[in-house]
């Protein structure tokens, strides 16, 4: 039987594991016989030696084990899932699991929670009364041969080994390592079942990877390891330096998520949208028009269905702050940068985000960008518009916002959101 401080000790000198040795720990770990204070080591090790690609595909395989995989080989429509590495203002999966439905796919859309300047989706969900994130497998390949699209928690026997790991390297300044972010993203969603996968790989000042080279290797990574397993999987790289839209929060970006499945959606956000959309019916192997399913209303119909069929009431009221405050322009010009993580921190020091998993959220705090890029302001127009329902958190947002405005004489060269395509 391998040891645990063997491993670490290879690893930390440039060796290689051994598909057994790595099969070996991380069922070790799951099963609470690998301390924590070992694995942390380990990681540290894998994050400044990083891992070989059979190291890679034997750490992913490992997690897969560790617990169950959702069937859904009984769906008849192709399946197909998105996945994004988290941005500001991304409430894309709102709109693109029922869009992508309405053209004749079955998007299982395994989400998460929101940590620091990035957003969840399940947060932003749990706006809406009623409406609940946890099925069991049985509940959620039920939702999609009726409604043709979930979004909901992972469950708790999917790839549990990654839970563990996933807190531990929050913990122990190993997130920021590829091959791990790859094995904890792709681990979950070969276990889910989904025959495609797209995955928006975010770049720029509001996203985790900063720099394109970055972006890109991460994205060729989980390129490989979902085809390695016969999920035919592609990536976009989108441009994350602003946020997208103009809701960043909970509450209000399911507004905002909603107005776009009614037509009246940002230019940006749906520039994103209709691009993964068309990359998902392209793998799922179907043709179809996904601007045409918005305009004549099929998108909203399966929205308001996927709501509804998780416990939601679509039409109830959704949660609004008690205070709100501006953040103006301080002189005339153009609005040259509107910087994305200065304005996810902001929203998360008012309450949308949270510091830690176990954390609450508030449903009403965000921010409302009322001019983005390239718009003219003057001194004094409001830009931001921000909402909380502690009025003592505004003074540490507007300290998020220092420096993230930026106003000169000539609007910015325009450019386009969707960077690359690979796979």
């Amino acid at each position: 039987m391998p040891d645990a401080v063997d491993l670490i000790r290879a690893k930390r000198d440039g060796g290689q594991l051994s598909p057994a040795d790595i099969r070996w720990v991380i069922a070790a770990y799951t099963a609470g016989t690998v301390a924590d204070e070992q694995m942390a080591a380990l990681l540290m090790a894998i994050y400044f030696r990083g891992l070989t690609a059979d190291e890679l595909m034997a750490w992913t395989d490992a997690m897969i084990s560790s617990g169950e995989r959702l069937e859904l080989a009984s769906l008849t429509a192709p399946t197909v899932d998105k996945h994004s590495t988290g941005g500001v203002g991304d409430k894309v999966s709102l709109i693109l699991a029922p869009l992508v439905a309405s053209c004749g796919a079955a998007v299982p859309q395994l989400s998460g929670r929101g940590l620091g300047h990035t957003g969840g989706t399940l947060d932003k969900l749990e706006s809406i009364p009623g409406w609940r994130a946890s099925l069991s497998n049985a509940g959620i390949a039920a939702v999609l041969a009726d409604i043709g699209c979930v979004i909901c928690a992972a469950g708790d026997g999917l790839a549990p080994a990654d839970r563990r790991l996933y807190a531990l390297r929050d913990v122990t300044g190993t997130v920021e390592s590829i091959p791990l972010i790859a094995s904890s993203i792709m681990s979950k969603k070969i276990a889910e079942g989904t025959g495609s996968l797209v995955l928006d790989v975010k770049v720029g000042s509001g996203a985790f990877m900063p720099d394109v080279a970055s972006a890109r290797q991460l994205a060729q990574t989980m390129v490989d390891l979902g085809n390695a397993y016969g999920v035919k999987t592609s990536a976009l790289l989108t441009r994350m330096d602003t946020p997208l839209g103009r809701a960043v929060g909970n509450a209000v970006e399911v507004e905002e998520s909603v107005a776009a499945l009614r037509g009246h959606g940002p230019a940006d956000l749906m520039e994103v949208t209709l691009a993964l959309a068309a990359e998902m019916l392209r793998l799922a192997g179907l043709s179809a028009d996904p601007a045409a399913a918005l305009t004549d209303g099929r998108a909203l119909e399966r929205y308001l269905a996927m709501i509804a069929a998780q416990g939601g009431d679509p039409e109830a009221p959704l949660p609004s702050a008690q205070h709100v405050e501006k953040v103006t322009a301080h002189s005339a010009g153009r609005l040259r940068v509107l910087d994305a993580r200065a304005v996810g921190v902001a929203a998360w020091r008012l309450g949308a985000g949270r510091a830690r998993k176990e954390d609450p959220v508030s449903a009403s705090a965000g921010i409302i960008c009322l001019a983005k890029p390239g718009d003219a302001v003057s001194p004094g127009q409001p830009v931001l518009e921000l909402r909380t329902d502690d009025p003592g958190k505004f003074d540490r947002a507007r300290e998020a916002l220092a420096g993230a405005i930026v106003i000169g004489p000539d609007a910015p060269e325009p450019a386009a959101l969707v960077l690359e395509r690979i796979g």
